[in-house]
């Protein structure tokens, strides 16, 4: 029989483990506040639960946090954590402080299949999907190697892959994430989920009600321009894209996230700026321009700052909230865009 992975079980599945087990459905919720709200991911260690349940669960399950590989350090606080799982494959996270905050930049996938020409981690193809409980594990070791003074407090679904091509996994994974009394407990607002615009993904998260941010990989204010960038767009252009942004469910004070990395002479034109306004008419939005991140054989150049201040000048002037977002970790290869690992053989 295979182990079950108890990290990426919902807690209510593992009150069904427990009765499967010969013990309460109490047993299950006490494991799930050991591994999920205190973050103790050995059976040894908890100590509430009785010797015979914890030998019944230690022949059934797997418990174990994803390998750390590597740490690399930025100069500017923040920490590209390199995970090696069980089958070789490599995925990275990054833990990015800022003032009172700590934001995990999460992984979903070895890889990404949807070839983003300004991406290093497109270049790589799609290896596999992570499952939930690869997903879960990372915030898991994050938490475990920052300590509870410097505990994450955002969550970003921005790391390598696509989230949405991994919904299913995603989706479990943000339930254990916000579940307040079992789960990790945090609260919706503070994670946010990015798409290169997967239509039908947007349209299950907004169904499903899971209450998350939505950041669009946007990058293009016409279809001519992003469909080049982001092939993508050849299966949901910008009209279709947009239909489904203006009827994802959003808080009274929330408001849907578009990421625009700013490429010398490709996208940062003042008529570039002037149809992004058009484009965002009506959308309850903040946009992030991001100067892009180089890497080895790119063919792209960063916008000129007086460029990328100018652009963001006219949204502003249209009403737009812009900011310009300097992308953390880029001397360690581990800004957006810039994520690569390698893949076993």
């Amino acid at each position: 029989m295979s182990r079950t992975d108890l990290i990426g079980l919902l807690p209510s599945e593992m009150e069904d483990l427990a009765v499967e087990l010969g013990a309460s459905r109490y047993r299950g919720r006490q494991l799930a506040t050991w591994i999920y709200r205190k973050g103790v991911c050995a059976l040894d260690r908890m100590t509430d639960l009785s010797r015979e349940f914890r030998a019944a669960l230690a022949d059934r399950v797997t418990l174990r946090l994803p390998e750390i590989e590597r740490v690399d350090e930025s100069g500017d606080g923040s920490r590209k954590l390199v995970f090696r799982l069980d089958d070789g494959a490599r995925v990275s996270a990054v833990l990015m402080p800022d003032d009172d905050r700590m934001t995990l930049c999460l992984s979903t996938q070895v890889g990404c299949g949807f070839e983003c020409a300004f991406c290093l981690t497109g270049t790589m193809g799609l290896d596999r999907n992570l499952t939930t409980g690869e997903i879960v594990g990372q915030l898991l070791a994050a938490n475990d190697l920052a300590g509870e003074e410097h505990r994450v407090t955002h969550l970003v679904f921005m790391g390598m892959g696509e989230p949405l091509a991994n919904y299913e996994a995603l989706a479990t994974a943000i339930r254990i994430f916000t579940d307040a009394r079992l789960g990790v407990g945090y609260s919706p607002r503070r994670i946010t989920v990015s798409t290169v615009g997967l239509v039908a993904g947007i349209e299950k998260l907004g169904r499903d009600e899971l209450k998350v941010n939505l950041a669009i990989s946007l990058h293009g204010a016409s279809d001519d321009v992003r469909s080049r960038l982001m092939p993508v767009n050849r299966s949901w252009n910008l009209a279709t894209l947009m239909d489904a942004v203006k009827k994802y469910p959003l808080a009274p004070r929330q408001r849907v996230f578009f990421e625009y990395v700013m490429l010398e002479g490709v996208n940062d034109s003042d008529d570039d700026a002037r149809r992004l306004v058009r484009l965002l008419r009506g959308v309850r939005a903040k946009v992030n321009l991001i100067p892009f991140n180089d890497w080895e054989g790119a063919t792209f150049r960063r916008s000129p700052l007086a460029r990328i201040l100018a652009f963001q000048a006219i949204l502003l002037g249209s009403g737009v909230t812009t900011t310009v977002r300097w992308s953390k970790g880029e001397d360690i290869g581990a800004a957006c865009g810039q994520l690569r690992e390698s893949v076993p053989a």
